[in-house]
């Protein structure tokens, strides 16, 4: 008698690095019941980088999607199964002994999301059961009730830890999740868990921080030790007041990372903004005498802030020391080797900074093509994480709204942001005579720890100087 051979296998949420920890599924591309094969996309997910298409690393047919589109997942977690091997449309059920004999095939595979290579430290999991212990299996994946398997008492599982948190010597929480704890001054030994097995989840470590910041209601009563606690949690958790037609929207994966970073760098790096006026009406001629001719190659656009752009690249080049970055950890400053120019872009998922890679290397004609694709990928939402990593100063382009100029924030692990103000027709001395000329303001903020206002006030100075009389990015070039 032949015996068929069929398993489960899961496929997890993949570590996208960068210390991203979770992310939000957007669409399911599949079904319960089809088929799919090696790298075939089966969902849309949003990271607080950027939206990813994530395809399945084997063969077989769709068993159970574990959350619906919507749902935040924390990586490491299962979100499909997957029947794999003969017989694999029928609904027997898996071994556990097989199932964890595959997931162990899982990382093995050394790319399983576009944008990403190999992961090059050990990949953190859980301890794991003995095939003996299988009934311990639903504590393993915390998905909602209404997409648990059937047979598992998912309700269950969570309940258990939480209702004796005083067994565990050291608090359960991720690491990102003990350093908000450590940023707000919390104790983690007083945070009520909420997570699944008893897990302190950031949620928890935000509702205890605005417990302990709030005032006390002066109840009448002395206070037991787990009374205030526990009522603190129950105020934080109801909704803000809120008027008539206010709406309220979530914020999570691009915008959420967006608060959280300049969060960070406005209260990690002490900011210095600089300003300066400047005559550009050479460089907005320049702008139309290189669209006409199309010398810089057809269809490549050409507008003021690529010259912008290539004005600051050579003011880095004369002060390289701007292109740095503070290493907290070391106490050290790190000059950058090459100069990854971001570009600020507004997205309908909020703001972005994706760079051109080794921007300070190409010609004006290379750097036009580079901009156009940076810019019309972000307008598609397409920008990928690797996009948006490793970028050492940027620029905002402010002046496309109308506004004149700003104090931007910096981007998060870089010195310096330039601010690029509107181009107005204003009256200017020119050659003696008070004449109408073309005029922007940039707006230059710095990370004072590593960068002096002399060394600051040179490089703005230069982009000006260049934007003022453009045949200078040929003589400093």
């Amino acid at each position: 008698m032949t015996t068929e051979v069929r398993s489960l296998r899961e496929f997890k949420m993949p570590d996208v690095g960068e210390g991203l920890t979770e992310a939000e599924i957007l669409t399911w591309y599949v079904k319960p019941g089809d088929e799919v094969t090696d790298g075939q996309v089966v969902c849309e997910v949003e990271t607080a980088k950027a939206a990813v298409e994530l395809p399945i690393p084997f063969n077989g047919v769709v068993e159970q999607l574990f959350f619906p589109a919507g749902t935040t997942v924390d990586v490491g977690t299962a979100i499909i199964s997957v029947a794999v091997g003969a017989g694999a449309g029928e609904a027997a059920p898996a071994p556990v002994a097989a199932a964890a004999a595959e997931e162990e095939a899982v990382p093995e595979r050394r790319e399983v999301l576009v944008g990403y290579g190999p992961r090059t430290g050990g990949t953190q999991r859980r301890a794991r059961r003995s095939a003996a212990a299988a009934p311990a299996r639903p504590a393993e994946a915390p998905a909602p009730a209404a997409y648990a398997p059937p047979q598992e008492p998912a309700p269950v599982a969570p309940v258990a830890p939480v209702a004796a948190p005083a067994v565990a010597e050291r608090p359960l929480a991720k690491p990102p999740v003990r350093k908000l704890a450590k940023d707000l001054g919390i104790d983690l030994r007083a945070v009520v868990p909420t997570g699944p097995e008893g897990v302190i989840t950031r949620e928890d470590v935000h509702a205890a921080a605005q417990a302990a910041a709030a005032p006390a209601q002066a109840p009448v009563a002395p206070a037991v030790a787990p009374a205030p606690a526990e009522e603190a949690v129950v105020a934080v958790a109801q909704p803000v007041p809120a008027g008539l037609g206010d709406v309220r929207v979530p914020v999570k994966g691009v915008r959420k990372a967006t608060a959280q970073a300049m969060v960070a760098s406005a209260f990690t790096a002490p900011h210095v903004t600089e300003f300066v006026q400047v005559d550009v009406t050479r460089t907005m001629k320049l702008v139309r005498k290189l669209k006409e001719s199309g010398e810089l190659g057809a269809g490549v656009r050409v507008s003021p802030l690529l010259l912008v752009a290539k004005a600051l690249l050579t003011a880095v080049r004369r002060y390289p020391e701007i292109n740095a970055a503070w290493d907290e950890a070391t106490q050290e400053i790190v000059i950058k080797g090459q100069v990854n120019l971001g570009i600020a872009a507004a997205t309908p998922r909020g703001l972005i900074v994706p760079n051109i890679k080794d921007a300070g290397s190409q010609t004006l004609p290379q750097l036009a093509v580079s901009l156009g694709e940076l810019i019309d990928t972000a307008r598609q939402g397409k920008t990928s994480p690797a996009d948006m990593q490793g970028g050492s100063i940027t620029i905002t382009n402010v002046g496309v709204f109308g506004v004149d100029t700003g104090t931007p924030i910096l981007n998060p692990g870089e010195a310096a942001i330039l601010a690029f103000g509107a181009v107005r027709e204003l009256p200017w001395v020119h050659k003696g005579k008070v004449v109408p000329r073309q005029v922007t303001t940039l707006a230059l903020s710095f990370d004072h720890r590593l960068v002096d206002g002399e060394l600051g006030s040179k490089v703005l100075a230069d982009v000006a100087a260049i934007l003022e009389r453009p045949k200078r990015l040929i003589t400093w070039g």
